[in-house]
């Protein structure tokens, strides 16, 4: 599911910004980058972050800003001297000598020239508590926007598994006709056979067939248990809030795939046979949407 969270907080050494990304995905993805050292910390991260988030490719950025004492900085003045030199090179080939002083004013943001603490790779406990309030307090925010794209998924898969139930009813009112619809068909073809081959048939034969018809196409079963999923899939997505939600939805509508299946497979109904064709374009709108639900 997808959401935005983001939080900042700051301590006397440090500003730390927080930005947490998700996009939909099957399974969990952490991805940290950002000022170093922490996009050094992925694993850490992750460990944080699967204590809310259990799906979905998450993107944290990390905007760090550190407070270096007065006594801690330093000056590389060889460094200014040389940047100066060749600034003043500069502008006396190009004629405009009068630019050095506009020049100049953008040397303390060089390169090189104040102490670079870039390079650490390691956080101290302090940052790192400070890691882990700025990152909950993301995520916070991130859940609620995900909580709020859930209650409009829900209103979708709902309205999906209501076309898929419309269908299902379609297929209760055509199931006790089928028999009778079959043995107006071999009664008619039989009685062509008898007009072209002066042959007779027994009433008893062709209740036997009617029966073993009625028998093999009985689907009452599969429509009992797929109402049942379905029942089970709406108290689901109703309770989206359990844990693991998203795992058993996909349960479900596998389940309910089989009942659809076994359903097409034995109609013997041309009717039966499109409403199963439109019941199995809504599940396949059910598992595309389940996909991105924790």
């Amino acid at each position: 599911m997808t959401g935005y969270g983001e939080a900042q907080e700051s301590n006397p050494d440090l500003t730390l910004r927080i930005e947490v990304r998700s996009v939909n995905n099957r399974h969990l993805k952490v991805v940290v980058r950002g000022s170093e050292p922490y996009s050094q910390h992925e694993a850490e991260f992750e460990k944080l972050i699967r204590r809310t988030v259990k799906r979905g490719s998450v993107l944290i950025h990390v905007r760090a800003t550190r407070t270096i004492p007065a006594a801690e900085i330093r000056l590389n003045t060889a460094t200014i001297e040389a940047y100066l030199d060749q600034l003043e090179d500069a502008c006396r080939s190009a004629a405009r000598r009068e630019l050095l002083p506009h020049l100049a004013t953008g040397l303390l943001t060089l390169p090189g020239v104040t102490a670079d603490r870039g390079g650490e790779t390691s956080l101290t406990d302090d940052d790192w508590s400070l890691v882990e309030r700025v990152l909950t307090a993301a995520l916070e925010k991130l859940q609620a926007s995900r909580r709020q794209e859930g209650r409009a998924m829900a209103e979708e898969l709902t309205a999906v598994q209501n076309a898929m139930l419309a269908d299902l009813a379609g297929v209760k009112e055509l199931i006790p006709g089928v028999p009778a619809n079959y043995r107006k068909r071999i009664v008619e073809r039989i009685r062509q056979a008898v007009a072209d081959a002066g042959i007779a048939v027994e009433p008893e034969h062709l209740i036997r067939e009617v029966a073993i018809f009625a028998d093999r196409t009985d689907v009452s079963e599969e429509v009992m248990r797929l109402a049942a999923h379905s029942e089970q899939f709406a108290e689901l997505v109703k309770d989206g809030a359990t844990d693991g939600a998203g795992r058993r939805l996909e349960f479900v509508v596998q389940e309910m795939g089989r009942e659809i299946n076994t359903l097409g497979s034995k109609a013997g109904d041309v009717g039966i046979s499109r409403l199963v064709v439109e019941m199995k374009a809504s599940l396949e709108k059910l598992r595309e949407l389940i996909q991105n639900v924790e």
